[in-house]
C-alpha cells in the first residue's frame, strides 16, 4: 500500500489539486483520513469551514498528508483501506457499525454482490467504507464490466423472472434457468463459472487490486487467443478496455457544494419536525441566528451574534455588542439588550430560527422581545450544563444527546461559535477598560 507524503500545516498550499487521500497527523499519530476529488481544496476547507467534528481536532493537527490517485473509485478504496490500517480517532468518533458499509460476495452457487452495514462471516466482504453514495455509484459502474447477481432469492429459489439489470446487459441472470428451455446442464455450469468469475473480479476491484485482475484477464485472453476462440478474445480485449475506462473517468464524488446542499436539506426537514412547524407551507429554515453573552461579575460584558446561512458560518452577518448594562450579572436582561438592538437593524435581514445560549429564562427573554416586535421567527435555547434544548411551547427541555447527529452537530457549532465571538470580544473590552491598550 502507498504511504503518505506530508507536508507542514502552514504549507498546505503547496498540496496537489488532484483526486486522492488526505490524512491530518499529530505527532506520529493519525488522526483523520479523507478522500477527495481535488486534495488542496478540501484540505483548506477543512481549515476554513470547519464542521463541529473538525473543530475537535483541527488545533492537535501539525502536518497534512496525502496520497494521488489515478481516479475517483481508486480514491474510495483506498481511503476504505487506510481507514481500516490506521483506525483514526476522529474518523470513528460520531459513528458505529451501523453508519459503515461494505461490500458483500455471499457464498452460493451464484453468488450476490450488496452493500451492508453489518456482514457476518457467511459472507466474504470488503470495508468499510465511509461514503455510501459513492459505493453504490462505483459498484454500478463496475457493473458494466462484470455484470453480477444482486437479487435477494437464495440460489435454489431464484426469481421466475428475470429483472431489469438483465434487460440492461448488467446481470447474467441465472434466474434464467426457471425455463425449461435453458435447463442444460452445460449451459447452467458455464453460467456458474461467470457468475463467481465476475464477482470474484468485482470483489478484488474493490480490495484494491485492479492490477492482479488485469494480468488475470489479459492471461485468460492470450489463452482463448491462442486456442483460436477469437470471438472469446475479443470479449475479454473489450472488458479490459472498459475496466480501465471507467476507473479512470467515472465520477463517483458529488461536487463539495451539492453535498452541502443535500446535507443541508436533510438537515431543514428534520429541523422543521423538531419545531413542529406547520405540515403544509413549512418555513424554510436557511439562516440562523445565534446569541451569547460574556462577562465577568457583570463587566466588560459583550453579545455577540453570529449567523449561519444553510449549515455554514457566513462572517459577514457577525455582529457585536458592547452592552449597556454593566454592574451584577443579569444574563437575562443583556439577552433582552442585544436583541432589542439587534431587531432595531432590520435592513439586517430576518433570521429563520434564533438560538439562545441559556435555559428556560432566556427562551421567556427571547420570547418578550420577539413577541413586543409583533415577529414570528421561531426561536431555543441550549443551556450548556446538560446540554439541554429548550422549545417554545415545551414545558421540558429536550437532551441534545438524543436528537439526530446532524442537529447535534449544527447546535453545538452554533453555540461553540456565538461563545467565542463573545468572548474574543469581551477580551478586548476588557484589555481597554483595564487600560492595558494604547
Amino acid at each position: 500500500m502507498e504511504s503518505f507524503k506530508f507536508l507542514s500545516k502552514d504549507k498546505i498550499n503547496e498540496l496537489p489539486e488532484e483526486n486522492g487521500v488526505y490524512c491530518f497527523k499529530a505527532g506520529k499519530k493519525i488522526l483523520y483520513i479523507g478522500k477527495a476529488l481535488n486534495i488542496k481544496e478540501r484540505v483548506k476547507n477543512h481549515f476554513r469551514q470547519p464542521a463541529y467534528r473538525d473543530n475537535l481536532f483541527l488545533n492537535q493537527v501539525s502536518k497534512a498528508g496525502f496520497i494521488k490517485t489515478d481516479s475517483e473509485i481508486e480514491a474510495l478504496i483506498l481511503e476504505a483501506n487506510l481507514i481500516k490500517k490506521y483506525q483514526p480517532k476522529y474518523n470513528v468518533f460520531w459513528r458505529d457499525d451501523k453508519n459503515y458499509f461494505f461490500v458483500v460476495k455471499t457464498k452460493e452457487n451464484f453468488p450476490r454482490i450488496f452493500i451492508t452495514h453489518q456482514p457476518t462471516e457467511n459472507y466474504e466482504y470488503v470495508g468499510p467504507f465511509v461514503d455510501g453514495k459513492a459505493l453504490k455509484e462505483t459498484l454500478k459502474v463496475l457493473r458494466r464490466v462484470f455484470p453480477y447477481r444482486s437479487c435477494n432469492s437464495l440460489s435454489d429459489k431464484l426469481p421466475k423472472k428475470s429483472c431489469l439489470w438483465y434487460h440492461l446487459e448488467r446481470c447474467p441472470a441465472p434466474c434464467l434457468f426457471n425455463s425449461k428451455i435453458l435447463e442444460v446442464p452445460k449451459i447452467k455450469e458455464k453460467l456458474k463459472k461467470e457468475v463467481q468469475k465476475n464477482a470474484d473480479s468485482l470483489l478484488k476491484i474493490i480490495k484494491g487490486e485492479k492490477l492482479q485482475v488485469l494480468k488475470e484477464l489479459k492471461k485468460e485472453m492470450r489463452k482463448a487467443s491462442v486456442e483460436r476462440n477469437f470471438e472469446k478474445a475479443a470479449e475479454i480485449r473489450n472488458q479490459i478496455a472498459n475496466l480501465e475506462k471507467v476507473l479512470a473517468h467515472s465520477k463517483i464524488f458529488k461536487p463539495s457544494e451539492i453535498v452541502r446542499k443535500d446535507n443541508w436539506l436533510k438537515t431543514e426537514r428534520i429541523l422543521q419536525k423538531i419545531l413542529n412547524l406547520p405540515a403544509s407551507g413549512k418555513k424554510e429554515i436557511s439562516k440562523i441566528e445565534a446569541y451569547d453573552v460574556s462577562n465577568i461579575q457583570g463587566k466588560s460584558a459583550t453579545g455577540s451574534m453570529i449567523t449561519f446561512i444553510n449549515g455554514k458560518p457566513d462572517k459577514k452577518f457577525y455582529r457585536k455588542f458592547k452592552l449597556k448594562i454593566q454592574g451584577k450579572p443579569k444574563d437575562i436582561a443583556m439577552i433582552k439588550e442585544i436583541l432589542n438592538r439587534r431587531f432595531k437593524h432590520l435592513e439586517w435581514g430576518l433570521p429563520d430560527l434564533i438560538l439562545i445560549d441559556g435555559g428556560k429564562a432566556q427562551l421567556n427573554a427571547a420570547k418578550s422581545i420577539i413577541n413586543s416586535q409583533l415577529l414570528t421567527i421561531p426561536y431555543i435555547a441550549l443551556a450548556k450544563k446538560k446540554n439541554e434544548l429548550y422549545l417554545k411551547g415545551k414545558k421540558k427541555p429536550i437532551l441534545l444527546k438524543i436528537l439526530p447527529r446532524e442537529i447535534f452537530n449544527l447546535i453545538l457549532q452554533l453555540r461553540d461559535e456565538a461563545h467565542r465571538f463573545a468572548i474574543k470580544y469581551h477580551l478586548k473590552i476588557r484589555e481597554i477598560d483595564l487600560g492595558l491598550k494604547q
